[in-house]
């Protein structure tokens, strides 16, 4: 992933310093009615950007790894059958996060690189209790089609990790059946990492652990922390929300929706499609499939050859320019070139291919 040093900071560099700004603001009380007021905002906003009309939808206080286990820790039953689509390492993540819950763990694996076989994953168990993928996969730089799961997930929870994917690419939980998901701040909602926005649907949430082994992810003392909602009569404490992170949250929501979702969504698919004709141009192979590759996160192999990490160095002391290595047995053969939020622009892609042009020469 491309991150400029200096994007996140005020400034002519930044074009969109709200969220940063919003951090810097001073610091309301967590009970504070004003606060209280901005939450709800907040969540109303998240079930824009989800696509849903969810009642229990909020920002879990900690990281998208943290919605990964309160996703499955409210949902998983000792013993429940959940089918993992496993096509890069957070499918991976999922088929252990499930298994520490006491799940019996089918993962239906796939190469890294393709797109979840829709097919095979439904096929892999009669009766499921939880249906799990990983909408946009952050290790490969592939899309799947998660409306096709929902359409066949029969009496199965779809469970969606959508970290990569929520404010980027089209994304519409209700009309795609996705029962439960999870998300990060710091990808294409250009918001720091230190939230998990997450979803969870009556159907899902009726079928929950009474009393899940986290206190912490607890759902159900989690629907009075944000007031169910602001409808269901009143707060209940829970814990000391992060109110610096949510009020940055909020700004770079407001930002989206002012914007429009989906031009944002188009926005990133302008940038994304520019990217990758430039990496072909230069004579680069991309790595993720044909048909199904994330315009907000391009993966590309390293020519034979290259030092990966020498050109990533470079890049970063030269430029001031990061782009992230593969994951797993990939990482140093794979490149991984995020354009997210307000990174998502023709300007950021002629300085990414600039630059890497100039590394590959040098290196």
């Amino acid at each position: 992933m491309i991150h400029d040093r200096h994007l996140f900071g005020p400034g002519p560099t930044n074009p969109y310093p709200e969220a940063t700004l919003a951090l810097g603001a001073p610091i309301l009380g967590h009970l504070d009615p004003a606060f209280l007021e901005l939450m709800d905002d907040t969540c109303a906003m998240l079930r824009q950007v989800w696509g849903t009309s969810n009642a229990r939808t909020l920002p879990i206080s900690a990281t998208g790894s943290a919605g990964m286990e309160a996703a499955f820790v409210n949902t998983v039953h000792p013993g429940d059958v959940v089918v993992v689509a496993v096509n890069g390492l957070f499918g991976q993540r999922m088929c252990d996060v499930a298994a520490r819950c006491g799940a019996e763990v089918v993962p239906v694996e796939h190469d890294w690189g393709q797109p979840v076989d829709v097919e095979r994953v439904l096929a892999a168990h009669p009766a499921p209790a939880i249906i799990a993928a990983v909408h946009a996969e952050t290790s490969t730089g592939v899309r799947s089609d998660i409306a096709a799961l929902g359409a066949g997930k029969g009496d199965a929870l779809l469970l969606v990790d959508a970290v990569t994917s929520i404010g980027g690419i089209e994304l519409r939980a209700d009309d795609w059946g996705v029962d439960v998901g999870y998300a990060g701040t710091q990808k294409c909602l250009g918001v720091a990492p230190g939230l998990a926005p997450f979803t969870i649907n009556d159907r899902a949430f009726a079928r929950r652990v009474e009393r899940p082994q986290s206190w912490y992810l607890d759902l159900g003392l989690l629907g009075g922390y944000v007031g169910e909602a602001s409808g269901s009569g009143g707060r209940t404490y829970h814990h000391t929300a992060p109110v610096a992170m949510v009020a940055s949250l909020h700004a770079g929501l407001t930002r989206i929706l002012d914007e429009g979702l989906e031009a944002v969504w188009a926005r990133h698919e302008a940038a994304g499609r520019q990217l990758q004709d430039g990496l072909e141009e230069m004579g680069l192979e991309l790595f993720a499939a044909e048909g199904h590759r994330l315009p907000e996160l391009t993966t590309v192999k390293v020519p034979e050859g290259v030092d990966s990490a020498a050109v990533r160095r470079y890049l970063l002391t030269n430029h001031d320019l990061e782009i992230g290595a593969g994951a797993g047995s990939f990482a140093a053969s794979v490149w991984r070139i995020g354009l997210m939020g307000p990174n998502a622009r023709p300007d950021r892609v002629l300085l990414v291919l600039a630059a890497l042009r100039d590394a590959l020469g040098r290196v």
